[in-house]
């Protein structure tokens, strides 16, 4: 698809194709975002924008940003975040099986076109648009892109329903798999974390206390820092333990520090962090994303100099869930993956993903898969929600 390509005589829309994502204004872009469904932080311009000059997500990593934006008279109309990826890491819906097939065949599954945030697992509004016929235009415009590049696929993750209604239900495989995140009770809301505790099964109120009481015997504290109340040393000392963990398990973070520095001068209401101490001094620290217009929160990273037991937990699940409570917010995600979340207060949730194989023979064995992939889903979920760790009736609560 030519990277400025009208559309016929009469029709007033005009696709572009932007190689780095300064080249849409960033006001024209957020004001989309703000119409959407299922608005996060994750997708503001300047999120995106720090994430390709920092070099985190750039077509030296293996992200080669080919943004999408369609303008009508002159305003943009739709939007939304396509990379050409030649591999699949940082994506978190798994296509290694898709690839080695296409491999075994002796095609190249690489390029393909991604729709998506780089490197991050959260639900939300991907195809930024003004009305229905305008998010269809760029959905159509994706498979143009993938037909005229001859790439073999175009896969949108963790998208939300109006994204799906945009894209034909006969050509795009669906994907499922699960999140865990906290929603309050809007009938009943919790007052603080002992009463969350308190309608909870026994067994899982006692792991969790017994769990809280070894951090605070090994004498570990926690302050929350929230936007500019982030202090530079603050941010080294985060990174130096995000890199810490990275390296524990063998492998490269994929946030460079300049994206945080970054993200931090232009997104600064949306970062919330707690610090471990022990003595005082810094041990650990966890970072979210928050929006507090929306109550909505996002476990991102963590980090420790050094392994403390149930270190992790506080960090991640038990100090945001209680900042969660007290400032009246309304959702808590945990990030991708993790059963072991819902033991500790979250539920399990479907997240979904879509599709589009060019070449038709792939393209039915894949939604061939999915279909059967997704069954599995539901009945797993409907299984985790029968392990519910909440009390089952209202009469059980003390």
């Amino acid at each position: 698809m030519r990277a400025d390509r009208p559309l016929p005589p009469g029709d007033e829309y005009r696709i572009r194709i932007v190689e780095n994502p300064a080249g849409i204004d960033a006001d024209d872009w957020n004001r989309l975002l703000a119409l959407q469904a299922q608005p996060t932080p994750f997708m503001r311009h300047e999120y995106l924008l720090a994430l390709h000059d920092s070099d985190s997500a750039a077509a030296e990593t293996g992200w080669q940003p080919q943004f999408l934006a369609v303008e009508r008279s002159g305003t943009l109309a739709a939007a939304a975040p396509c990379y050409l990826k030649s591999h699949s890491y940082g994506e978190y819906v798994f296509d290694w099986a898709w690839a080695d097939a296409y491999r075994r065949h002796g095609l190249a599954y690489y390029p393909k076109l991604l729709v998506a945030v780089p490197f991050t697992p959260v639900p939300g509004s991907r195809l930024l648009a003004e009305d229905p016929g305008a998010r269809r235009l760029l959905a159509q415009s994706m498979r143009a892109l993938v037909d005229e590049a001859r790439l073999s696929s175009a896969h949108m993750l963790f998208h939300d329903e109006a994204d799906a209604a945009a894209t034909d239900p006969a050509a795009w495989s669906r994907r499922s798999n699960v999140q865990f995140h906290w929603q309050r009770d809007e009938a009943e809301p919790v007052a603080d974390f002992a009463e969350l505790l308190s309608r909870m099964q026994r067994d899982k109120r006692k792991k969790i206390q017994q769990e809280r009481r070894r951090v605070a015997d090994a004498g570990i504290t926690f302050t929350a820092h929230e936007g500019d109340g982030i202090s530079p040393a603050l941010w080294d000392f985060f990174y130096r333990c995000y890199r810490l963990t990275y390296r524990a398990h063998g492998s490269t973070p994929y946030l460079t520090r300049d994206f945080f520095r970054r993200a931090a001068a232009t997104m600064s209401p949306h970062w919330l962090m707690f610090v471990a101490r022990h003595q005082g001094e810094p041990l650990a620290a966890s970072l979210l994303v928050i929006d507090r217009d929306r109550g909505a929160a996002w476990g991102r990273y963590w980090g420790a100099l050094r392994h403390v037991p149930c270190l992790h937990f506080e960090a991640c699940y038990y100090q945001p869930l209680q900042w969660c409570i007290a400032n009246n917010f309304v959702r808590f995600e945990g990030g991708a993956q993790g059963e072991h979340k819902m033991a500790r207060g979250l539920l399990p949730v479907e997240t979904r993903s879509s599709h589009w194989i060019r070449d038709p023979r792939f393209r039915a064995a894949v939604d061939d898969a999915t279909e059967r992939e997704r069954s599995g889903v539901e009945r797993y979920v409907d299984e985790l929600r029968e392990r519910s760790p909440f009390k089952a009736v209202e009469s059980e609560r003390p």
